[in-house]
């Protein structure tokens, strides 16, 4: 495994390279430029604070409400669309994977690291809304998000990596984990209060959940003025290391014969 990080690092110039060139290639000729991957939570959240806040919040004002539903909505976005993007990473570089002997991890990579710039941006606007709404008493925390945003990094590598080898197996993988994240959402305290289903028979769907750690790990320090809890901590970690070994399981079985497989037509 070491050896095989150190391969990745070795061309970290051709991978950076291929992000670079994935946010030009998206943005070109635009008017707002990265500005638009904002569009879409920003503007969900705002729907969401008009239309359902009394409903969702819990009792608690806008001002808290908003930053909570931007900073859930930011997080669910990385991972869904790292996820989802990944399982075309292969298909996408399969030029670059019949000319150039790298260490295929460096393709879900691509996806990982361009979507995590993506969430540092919302990130950004999330500490806005909660320093201009509440003040900056949460400024002792921040430090937190860093080993927070690795995690969060790291799980969502893993993931593409994971949704690559599934789709270049099965085609039908990226459609089914499309319904799958659907149903998910709606299980996960995104744009409601955990505290509205604890109480319930659904209680479950929130001590089970394994990603609302990740959504705590964010919130916690920005928008509650605390680090998070070792529990939280240690389940965010748990599966972060899990999915990784799953992950580079795959890798070490699969990434031999990925080439092969290649040859079938890509997915549309």
């Amino acid at each position: 495994m070491a050896d095989y990080v150190r391969a990745i690092w070795k061309c970290r110039y051709f991978w950076m390279s291929l992000v670079k060139m994935d946010l030009r290639t998206r943005y070109r000729r635009s008017l707002l430029g990265i500005g638009w991957s904002l569009l879409n939570p920003i503007a969900m959240t705002a729907i969401f604070c008009l239309v359902f806040h009394k409903v969702f919040a819990g009792g608690e004002g806008i001002g808290m409400y908003a930053p909570y539903l931007l900073a859930g909505l930011a997080s669910w976005q990385y991972l869904t669309g790292v996820t989802l993007a990944g399982s075309q990473c292969f298909y996408q570089s399969e030029s670059y994977i019949r000319q150039y002997p790298a260490p295929l991890a460096i393709y879900p990579l691509r996806t990982a690291l361009g979507g995590m710039i993506h969430f540092s941006m919302a990130l950004v606007v999330v500490l806005g809304l909660a320093w201009f709404f509440r003040g900056f008493g949460n400024l002792p925390y921040i430090w937190a998000l860093l080993p927070s945003l690795l995690l969060l990094f790291v799980f969502g590598w893993a993931l593409a990596v994971l949704a690559g080898f599934a789709t270049v197996h099965f085609n039908d993988t990226k459609h089914l984990t499309e319904i799958g994240f659907q149903i998910l959402f709606y299980a996960t305290p995104v744009m409601y209060k955990p505290s509205l289903l604890a109480g319930g028979t659904l209680r479950w769907l929130v001590l089970c959940n394994p990603l609302l750690p990740f959504l705590n790990l964010i919130r916690d320090p920005i928008l509650y003025n605390r680090l998070p809890t070792l529990t939280t901590l240690a389940v965010a970690t748990t599966v972060t290391l899990a999915t990784t070994a799953a992950a580079s399981l795959t890798l070490t079985r699969l990434e031999k014969r990925l080439i092969f497989h290649l040859s079938r037509q890509a997915p549309g």
